[in-house]
């Protein structure tokens, strides 16, 4: 009987020996109760408590957490109902406040988030919604982070994860998304037809311009090409009067030879002259002005010669 009674002192010491141990893991604290009250908060490790009399009251996740919320309809300022749902990162600082300064610190957040939420949107239009989420976002971050430090809770970020406006609503800003797409092919066509117009006016404008410089080119050669024929037209003819005075001045000098070396009898002066001018007026390009008393003696000279010619 005695044996039995100590091994049941033994299995209780045992059992109270155990029950004192306590392992508080990582990324979490431990909030101990000394009968009823706040005794102290367990870090992660081994830990020894009174058995019977501390208390585990609740076991604390440090670590950061996401809390997701349901979609809530919000009216925005232009009286249109939407749905926005949120996801909310936050984390533990002050084990002791989240647990005994409010009942349940997820749902103070929930709510918190949730009225707010409302009251920033509720002061916006809907294209005003639609297009400042991160304004929304930094707004209820500030909020709700001020509302739970009383309770030892840092909110992380506040996501806006979607935002549904009524489907009459989807279906006019999908139409309003297709008229404005239309309308940027439209403006970025007519801007391509722009500048195919300009660069084909460009390619005319230039396809003239070389046109009209080649055709400048053309008549400055010709215009050179006919200044060069006729500067040696008339070296030609100048030639062919240089020529012909050489030859008349050679026939005069012959002429005047012959006068010498036959003396000074006037038939034969007379018939030379009539030669000399028969000669001249062979050549197409003398051209003979002569006055009545040239003439007269013309015909002086030619019955001369026809009475010498007689003999």
């Amino acid at each position: 009987m005695g044996t039995i009674v100590i091994l049941i002192i033994f299995i209780i010491i045992l059992a109270a020996v155990i029950s004192s141990i306590k392992i508080v893991n990582t990324g979490y604290v431990t909030i101990i109760e000394r009968l009823g009250q706040f005794h102290r908060t367990l870090e992660p490790g081994w830990h020894f408590i009174i058995p019977f009399v501390d208390f585990v009251r609740r076991k604390v996740s440090t670590k950061q957490q996401i809390l997701d919320i349901e979609p809530q309809s919000v009216i925005t300022k232009d009286n249109v109902k939407i749905s926005i749902d949120n996801v909310i990162f936050y984390r533990v600082l002050n084990p002791k406040d989240a647990i005994y300064n409010i009942e349940d610190y997820r749902a103070g957040i929930v709510f918190s988030t949730i009225t707010n939420m409302r009251n920033i949107v509720g002061n916006m239009t809907l294209d005003e919604v639609l297009s400042g989420r991160d304004q929304i976002n930094g707004e209820l971050l500030r909020v709700v982070d001020d509302i739970t430090d009383a309770y030892g809770i840092k909110i992380l970020s506040v996501e806006i994860k979607n935002i549904m406006p009524p489907a009459e609503i989807q279906q006019a800003m999908e139409k309003q998304m297709r008229a404005e797409r239309d309308k940027r092919a439209v403006i970025l066509q007519a801007e391509g037809q722009k500048q195919s117009d300009i660069a084909r006016a460009e390619g005319e404008k230039q396809a003239k311009i070389l046109q009209a410089e080649a055709e400048k080119e053309a008549n400055i050669r010709r215009a050179e090409g006919l200044r060069q024929s006729q500067m040696l037209e008339a070296e030609g003819k100048a030639m062919a009067i240089k020529s012909v005075a050489e030859a008349e001045a050679e026939a005069i000098n012959l002429v005047n030879r012959s006068i010498i070396e036959s003396g000074t009898d006037e038939k034969v002066i007379a018939l030379k002259q009539v030669d000399a001018l028969k000669e001249m007026a062979k050549n197409p390009a003398n051209k003979l002005i002569l006055p009545n008393e040239a003439i007269s003696s013309l015909g002086n000279m030619a019955a001369i010669a026809d009475m010498l010619a007689g003999k």
